[in-house]
């Protein structure tokens, strides 16, 4: 009401903003809802607005005009040079924003055939088929790369494909007598190739069970897509940020960030398919039981403190130094009796058989 009284409130800016809505903004907190108010902006020709953006002609104008520094100028020529500054301003923003968002389109279209396939593999309970896939496009790769096209037998790499298959497949092949064969070509190489791979997968498959395996196979592509899909995010960045350095040599930093990407996400899906197949040919399932046998023959630990004065382990001669930290032997414990059991780690197998750990079972009453 006071405000009001004396005639509504009076802002003072002692500048101009960048943005021409962030002075309006401003204006408009002069008069709400129909109240009275008045608004006025005081600005120098050295501020970074006039400075940067504003004509150069003007200084030299107003110094023919006869103004002396200091002087108050109150002229439309004021306003319309400082509107063009904010345009300028306006202008340069708006097309950087519209730079990004050509850079966020490249990321966002590939973020939409990753989460399109994960959405894909999560629905499917029985992935064996885009296993299968990976596994065959991984032997062809490795068949391109080390027994190129048109190439003669004498320019072979065989040496390098059996590495690569023994690393990846964890299969000893005759690749090299296989190469030594008269009139033998790559094709026959690949047959014989995807013939030992699928029946190795085959025989695990069978060894773990179908629904063991078929659960394997999913949890080893969702979590080893996550994790390369986040390095490959990082490294998207880190391109952004340096890609820029093309413009000196004549080349458009948006095309070139948009080849640079792609061949970025192609080696990703590359990587995906081979570093899954060898960890589906690596894995082993432990039983329980034989986790807890291999914790029991472990050694018990010893507790030592030696004295930083003399050099001396003041432990060495006490008795019961022994840490029992290591659960007891499988002969010692009782499955129905807890009281047996002794001190079990919380992430090991519960001692009951339930075969969930411990902390997850008996451990949570403790």
């Amino acid at each position: 009401k006071i405000a009001l009284d004396a005639g509504g409130l009076y802002v003072i800016g002692t500048e101009r903003h960048e943005s021409r809505r962030i002075d309006n903004q401003l204006r408009g907190r002069s008069g709400r809802q129909g109240d009275p108010g008045h608004s006025k902006f005081f600005l120098s020709l050295e501020d970074d607005l006039m400075r940067i953006f504003g004509s150069d002609r003007m200084d030299g104008m107003l110094q023919k005009l006869g103004l002396e520094e200091g002087e108050a100028i109150i002229h439309p020529w004021i306003n319309k040079a400082l509107e063009k500054a904010q345009q300028k301003v306006e202008a340069r923003n708006f097309d950087a924003r519209k730079q990004i968002l050509k850079f966020d389109d490249v990321m966002n279209d590939q973020r939409k055939v990753i989460f399109e396939q994960r959405l894909e593999l999560m629905r499917n309970k029985d992935v064996s088929e885009t296993i299968a896939d990976m596994r065959h496009e991984v032997v062809e790769n490795l068949v391109a790369k080390h027994i190129p096209e048109k190439a003669y037998a004498e320019q072979w790499d065989a040496e390098g494909l059996q590495e690569d298959i023994y690393r990846i497949f964890d299969l000893q092949l005759p690749i090299t007598e296989w190469a030594a064969e008269e009139g033998i070509a790559d094709e026959e190489i690949y047959e014989r190739l995807i013939k030992h791979v699928d029946e190795a997968a085959a025989k695990k498959a069978i060894r773990f069970g179908p629904d063991i395996m078929r659960d394997v196979e999913k949890s080893v592509l969702l979590q080893t897509l996550d994790h390369l899909w986040r390095e490959h995010l990082v490294t998207l960045e880190h391109l952004r940020q340096v890609i820029g350095l093309r413009g000196y040599g004549q080349r458009d930093p948006l095309n070139e960030y948009k080849t640079e990407s792609f061949t970025l996400f192609e080696n990703m899906l590359d990587q995906l398919r081979e570093v899954v197949t060898g960890q589906l040919f690596h894995v082993e399932l432990v039983s329980p039981e034989e986790q807890m046998l291999e914790m029991a023959q472990l050694p018990e630990m010893q507790a030592h403190h030696v004295d930083p004065t003399t050099g001396e382990d003041e432990m060495a001669g006490d008795a019961g130094v022994a840490v029992k930290a290591r659960p007891r032997k499988a002969a010692q414990m009782d499955p129905a009796d807890p009281s047996t059991w002794g001190k079990i780690p919380r992430n090991a197998p519960c001692p009951c058989g339930s075969g969930k750990k411990y902390k997850h079972c008996h451990g949570r009453l403790t």
